[in-house]
């Protein structure tokens, strides 16, 4: 079997330092993780960056020096940006930041974007024009209607087919299940360019369930910061190298 695409996410919009030591958070501490997951096997990151007090930031000037200074360190790696409003940003400031910052490559919430249908297809559409690959995250088959509704409508471009399955997100404790798996794979059999992410202390045993169905995979912090014994990874790194290890042994 061809090894999977491995996207590392090392901090998301809500955990700090207070949550787990190592949880990057300035540009210097992203682009360090980013060069050390990319030395234990990541492919791709997936990118939050935060404001001087470490809350979730859309600026478009932190993005452009983080997306800079990681390129130069990690050339290697695919980037992605985040649009994720976080609680904090509505969707025209998604739109904004999609604007300024002209990513090569965002993940963009259908759930979150529905907030303001009226613009939902200038979202999809500046994302066309700019020539940014889009991720649609889906969180649960009712997001994967509403994306089927919006490919039929138009509002999503049809290019715009890949997607990350995200399991465990609203159960009890985000404890994500391989078994969560199926019914985003039920609900969207023939999806081209999907992805998974989990939660909690299987997030690696999702992932190679969703290794094992021909996914690509999302690890890190953003998700888990724990084995599946709950103690704690030491770094990103180490869970990608842990991720890449158990791949290695039940996939042939």
């Amino acid at each position: 079997m061809t090894r999977p695409f491995i996207m590392v996410a090392p901090n998301g919009a809500r955990r700090s330092r207070a949550d787990h030591p190592a949880l990057p958070v300035t540009t210097d501490q992203i682009a360090a993780t980013a060069l050390a997951c990319a030395n234990a096997g990541a492919d791709a990151l997936h990118l939050h960056v935060r404001d001087d007090d470490g809350r979730h930031s859309l600026d478009a000037g932190r993005y452009r020096e983080a997306l800079a200074e990681i390129a130069a360190r990690a050339p290697a790696l695919r980037l992605q940006i985040t649009t994720e409003a976080g609680d904090i940003f509505d969707v025209a400031d998604q739109l904004a930041c999609l604007k300024a910052v002209k990513p090569g490559w965002a993940s963009i919430s259908v759930r979150e974007i529905a907030r303001d249908p009226a613009l939902a297809a200038q979202v999809y559409g500046t994302c066309a024009d700019l020539g940014t690959e889009v991720q649609h995250i889906l969180y649960d088959t009712d997001d994967i209607a509403l994306l089927n509704r919006w490919q039929a409508e138009g509002k999503v471009q049809p290019d715009q087919t890949e997607v990350i399955f995200v399991l465990g997100r609203y159960t009890p404790g985000q404890a994500s299940s391989p078994d969560d798996l199926q019914p985003f794979r039920d609900a969207m059999p023939k999806a081209a360019g999907w992805m998974v992410c989990a939660f909690g202390s299987q997030e690696h045993a999702c992932l190679l369930a969703a290794a094992r169905a021909g996914g690509a995979l999302r690890v890190g912090f953003e998700n888990s910061l724990t084995d599946h014994c709950n103690h704690p990874h030491p770094d990103n790194a180490a869970s990608v190298a842990a991720l890449r290890s158990l791949l290695e042994n039940h996939l042939s």
